[in-house]
């Protein structure tokens, strides 16, 4: 097969002939126009607990901090007065923080969940646009559904890795402190209640966190095109009979009689059990 080395190749009758030059085509994506990652370690981050939950923290004697994971991430993005073409994007973080909590020397811990909140701003660039974006996907009644417009501004995404657990402690604090926000009411269902500003006993944790912040525009690119996605493989119809299914499984004879060490060196005459018959290119 010829290579094609640039476009003025494509020109060329035997290159068309093979059908190896893409067609460019115009497509709507997202271009990132600024990103940012940080590693950030969250220390003395407040759990939040329901009554039921902080009436056992307020009998612990110690707790322990078993894992923590990203319920989920409220981004706000504004424009940067006097810096046209930047903007701020507000980022809060909800952890569902597990721990285990000791009650008394030598007992099984208890297992309980609470709520760690964390507030973080980065400053990115994403480009500026005044014109108003119109799409049928909104709408300004359920009747018709293709007139409301929204305002052209990027968008923000925000990508985070699984909080690292580093550590726990406890404290005797009896003070009423308010949550840094408001708490969605999704995520007081997922406690299943709200939760508690003051209590005898205050548990501080500390986090390791990985993420990556983009600031992303909808734009026209053209980009090449070889051909449509058609898939090549037939789909099998599912039986609803089991047995038919167990049928169409292969005896796993390998579980039974497990090669031996001669097997495992020698495959096709090759010594480390690795080499295979490479196909030849014209």
């Amino acid at each position: 097969m010829a290579e094609i080395t640039n476009a003025a190749d494509c020109n060329t009758s035997a290159a068309n002939s093979e059908n190896t030059c893409p067609q460019s085509v115009c497509i709507d994506a997202l271009r990132v126009y600024d990103s940012c990652g940080d590693k950030d370690c969250l220390t003395d981050l407040r759990v939040f607990f329901t009554d039921q939950v902080q009436s056992i923290i307020d009998t612990a004697i110690s707790v322990r901090i078993r894992e923590a994971d990203v319920i989920s991430v409220l981004t706000d993005l504004e424009p940067v007065p006097f810096h046209k073409g930047f903007y701020s994007v507000d980022m809060t973080f909800f952890f569902d923080i597990n721990l285990d909590v000791f009650t008394s020397p030598g007992s099984s811990p208890v297992q309980v969940d609470g709520l760690s909140i964390f507030n973080k701003k980065v400053i990115l660039y994403g480009s500026e646009g005044s014109v108003k974006v119109f799409s049928s996907e909104y709408g300004l009644d359920e009747i018709d559904i293709q007139n409301n417009s929204t305002r052209n501004l990027p968008r923000a995404s925000v990508q985070v890795a699984k909080p690292i657990a580093l550590s726990a402690k406890l404290c005797e604090i009896s003070a009423i402190v308010n949550p840094p926000c408001r708490i969605p009411d999704r995520i007081c269902e997922c406690f299943g209640g709200e939760f508690v500003t003051s209590a005898t006993r205050n548990v501080f944790v500390t986090l390791g966190m990985f993420s990556i912040v983009q600031i992303e525009r909808n734009v026209q690119m053209l980009v090449p095109s070889y051909d449509f996605c058609i898939p090549e493989k037939e789909c099998t119809n599912s039986s609803d009979n089991p047995c038919e299914v167990f049928s169409r499984l292969d005896f796993p004879t390998n579980e039974f009689f497990p090669p031996n060490v001669g097997e495992l060196s020698s495959d096709n005459g090759c010594s480390c059990g690795c080499c295979k018959q490479k196909p030849t290119c014209d």
